[in-house]
């Protein structure tokens, strides 16, 4: 499977996350392992800030909803295009917290 596709596959639920990753430690790609990196961090920051959002007020969490929501289609838009587009503020670290993926 090409860098793109694991790319793609990484941002469709958990389990393709898990096969994409599983895939990419065979044969490894630079593009693939970004993608991998910078949803992972997408899946920890939604299930975190739900956590602390639905404790305080379940209008804070409908809002990181969102939020999550469009960091995935900007991470799954530029898995698509070929592009490393790096998620504001946030996607850096992603790159650098799990540079072991």
């Amino acid at each position: 499977m090409s860098g793109k596709g694991k790319a793609i596959l990484a941002h469709i639920t958990l389990i393709g996350w898990i096969i994409a990753l599983i895939l990419n430690m065979q044969n490894r790609d630079g593009f693939a392992s970004y993608y991998i990196r910078q949803y992972l961090g997408i899946m920890l920051c939604g299930f975190v800030g739900n956590i602390i959002f639905m404790s305080l007020h379940n209008g804070l969490a409908m809002i990181w909803g969102v939020v999550i929501l469009v960091a995935w289609l900007i991470s799954l838009v530029g898995a698509c295009t070929d592009k490393k587009n790096e998620l504001p503020y946030v996607g850096r670290y992603f790159q650098e917290w799990f540079k072991g993926l």
